[in-house]
Parts: structure tokens; C-alpha cells; sequence
């Protein structure tokens, strides 16, 4: 991780796991981080909710240039549904639109509705998204009472299963796609169950290969910015971590002088398919290379050397 000084910020490089509080956008979230890091340039991977807690990847620098692998990537959220209220937004931030006492619901019936949930969904996108319309986020319209048709999406709900059911509503572990809404989720269960829902409580623990567990909270990232901005600085995860699942190739120094201006090379023993971490003959980090049909390695996305 590079670190340099500058009128604008200090120029870093990392990620950081960062776990965002309720009431806060990603948006200002990213920017007291920003601030507290005094840094040069920060961007989040994907947005949460006010409601929302957990984890918002953020990234430093040039791993900038690796956000959009965490925006496509898989997401992993704990969820409490609210079952028999429903909401104008889906959450517990809207005004309530229906109220019933739910049936006290067997087990197996509560089981068998979420596995009906699983696999490729074609999922409509709340009024209250950051999508936009004509130029527009659908919240701005949603706010001013006007609702506007959604084209449905598909998306892809790796497992769902039921952690408890109580008076309450049900907790819920959700592993989907990008761009799956679970508010849209626990209305859709809702309307399954015949109760109407909505969601109470949302945690998101996983993006890619990155865990809530590793997370910091801004309370701690302020007391490591008291011992000094090199201590905050060694608070970020290497840029390479981002792609940890994926095989890496140490390049020759030939072979890295050529991709590095953007031409295919050939690599030994290389991988035969996806994408690869690729690195210098000194094991420093190049950025993400994709291997072709005809075996050679291409750059896909490099780094500022």
C-alpha cells in the first residue's frame, strides 16, 4: 500500500471492511471515512440502506479500480421479517399499509416457502431504490408520492434458510446476487405466507470473500487515527485481497513489461479458463488478467505502477 501526501488528501491504497451503523448513508459514511483518513480518493461497493448495518468495502485508491469485482460479487445479509405488517418501503422506515395478527405457522410450511425462494427470481425493484428514472432516483419520486413502472429483474438467490420463528417475525440468512433487494424479498415471503412483511432488522456479513467478523467500526478506526495516521493506514486490507479466490501468476519480467502495455502474453502452466491475479517477478501486485480461448493472458484491469 502506497502512501504519499498531497493538498488533496494523502494518496493510499487499500480496502477497508468498514461496518456502517444504522441512520447513516453509504454515502456519508464513505465520507467521514474519507475524512478521518484524509484521504485522496475513497469509493464504497454498493450501497446500504439507512436501516442497514454491516458490511461496506471501501475502497482506497487504486484498488478504486477493483471496486466493481465487490459490486458484482455475492452478498450474504441476516435479516428479521417482520410477518402480518406491511410498509409503503418495505422496511421499518415506511408507514405501515396493512396490519394482521399472522397465523401461528408450522415449521415445514415456514420452510418450504422460503425454499420456494431459491434459484433465479425475476425480482421488481422497490419505489424506494437508488435506481434511476429519466435521470432520476425512484426514492426523489417516491418521496414526492409518484410511482413509476419498474422493469422486473432477475437475480439469484443462493440459499435462504430459517435461523428462528418467533412472536416476532423470523430471522433469515439470505446468500443472493447483486442487485437483490431483501426488502423486496420479505414482502414477496409475506404475500407467499398470505400475512403481508417486512423487514425489521438488516445486517449485511458478506461481500465476495470479505466477512463482518474482520470489520472496524468508526469508534475504532478513531481511536487508531489517535495513535496516528499510520496506524489507521495499516488498518486496509491489501488491493490483491479482493480477488483471493482466484489463482495468481508471477510473471516474468518480459512477460509483465509487455501486458502492462496492454498486450496478451503467453504463460506456462498458466490457468486454462477465468480470471487470474497477476504479479511481477517480484511478487508486487499487477491487477486482474483474464485468460483468452487460446491460453494466453490478457490484462483486464491494471494498476497504476
Amino acid at each position: 500500500m502506497a502512501n504519499r501526501h498531497g493538498r488533496q488528501g494523502r494518496d493510499i491504497h487499500g480496502i477497508l471492511l468498514f461496518d456502517k451503523p444504522p441512520g447513516l448513508s453509504s454515502n456519508d459514511a464513505l465520507q467521514r471515512v474519507k475524512r478521518l483518513f484524509h484521504a485522496r480518493k475513497v469509493g464504497h461497493t454498493g450501497s446500504l440502506d439507512l436501516l442497514a448495518t454491516g458490511l461496506l468495502p471501501l475502497c482506497f485508491g487504486e484498488a478504486t479500480k477493483l471496486s466493481g469485482f465487490l459490486l458484482n460479487a455475492n452478498k450474504r445479509y441476516l435479516a428479521t421479517v417482520k410477518l402480518g405488517v406491511s410498509t409503503t418501503t418495505g422496511d421499518a422506515e415506511g408507514d405501515i399499509t396493512r396490519a394482521v395478527t399472522p397465523p401461528a405457522f408450522e415449521l415445514e410450511t415456514l420452510h418450504e416457502v422460503l425454499a420456494s425462494f431459491t434459484g433465479r427470481l425475476q425480482q421488481t425493484p422497490p419505489m424506494h431504490s437508488a435506481i434511476k428514472h429519466q435521470g432520476r432516483r425512484l426514492y426523489e419520486l417516491a418521496h414526492q408520492g409518484i410511482t413509476v413502472a419498474r422493469s422486473p429483474r432477475t437475480v439469484v438467490i443462493h440459499a435462504l434458510r430459517l435461523l428462528r420463528y418467533g412472536d416476532d417475525g423470523v430471522d433469515i440468512a439470505v446468500e443472493c446476487s447483486k442487485g437483490t433487494y431483501i426488502r423486496t424479498l420479505a414482502e414477496d415471503i409475506g404475500e407467499r405466507l398470505g400475512c403481508g412483511a417486512h423487514v425489521r432488522v438488516l445486517q449485511r456479513v458478506g461481500v465476495g470473500p470479505f466477512d463482518i467478523d474482520a470489520a472496524l467500526d468508526f469508534e475504532t478506526l478513531q481511536r487508531l487515527a489517535q495513535e496516528g495516521m499510520e496506524a489507521l493506514t495499516r488498518s486496509l486490507l491489501d488491493i490483491d485481497s479482493v480477488l483471493f479466490a482466484e489463482p495468481h501468476i508471477a510473471l516474468s519480467r518480459d512477460a509483465a513489461y509487455y501486458l502492462c502495455r496492454g498486450q496478451a502474453v503467453v504463460v506456462p502452466h498458466a490457468p486454462t479458463h477465468g480470471l487470474v491475479r497477476l504479479y511481477d517477478h517480484r511478487m508486487h501486485f499487477l491487477g486482474v488478467g483474464q485468460v483468452l480461448d487460446d491460453g494466453r493472458i490478457a490484462p483486464r484491469r491494471l494498476l497504476r505502477r
